[in-house]
């Protein structure tokens, strides 16, 4: 896991999204994310999802954007963070294998002190999280 406690940047951007979906949507709710925390982008980490996202150009575009790495995690990552997440869900499960995609990447790539300071906020076709580093 990568260490961030010196950094001044200190949210990691959760995001999930369906196939396809538009990147300006997920642009959006990337920026209507970070207005409702009061941050950045240049205090944002990263841009974190589920690994089957890892071709996918609206997550990778919005990451581009916000000229911010991306990262991914495989979906029984994502599953330990299920007893943290506010808005688990059984449809997410039944479809990816984990609770949740957006608060659980958030948290897995803040690590295990860290705090979920957004929780699932939905656009149509997309959803998007923040954690904050302790």
């Amino acid at each position: 896991m990568t260490t961030y406690a010196n950094s001044t940047r200190r949210y990691l951007l959760g995001l999930g999204c369906e196939r396809g979906t538009d990147w300006n949507e997920v642009r959006m709710l990337a920026e209507r994310a970070f207005q409702e925390v009061g941050i950045g982008s240049d205090q944002v980490l990263a841009v974190v999802s589920i690994d089957t996202r890892m071709d996918e150009p609206a997550i990778l575009e919005t990451a581009t954007h916000f000229r911010l790495p991306a990262r991914f995690f495989k979906a029984a990552a994502l599953e330990r963070e299920t007893p943290r997440l506010k808005n688990p869900s059984e449809i997410v499960f039944a479809l990816v294998g984990c609770h949740g995609v957006a608060e659980a990447a958030a948290l897995a790539a803040a690590g295990p002190d860290s705090e979920l300071v957004l929780p699932k906020i939905k656009s149509g076709f997309a959803t998007a999280a923040i954690a904050r580093v302790a």
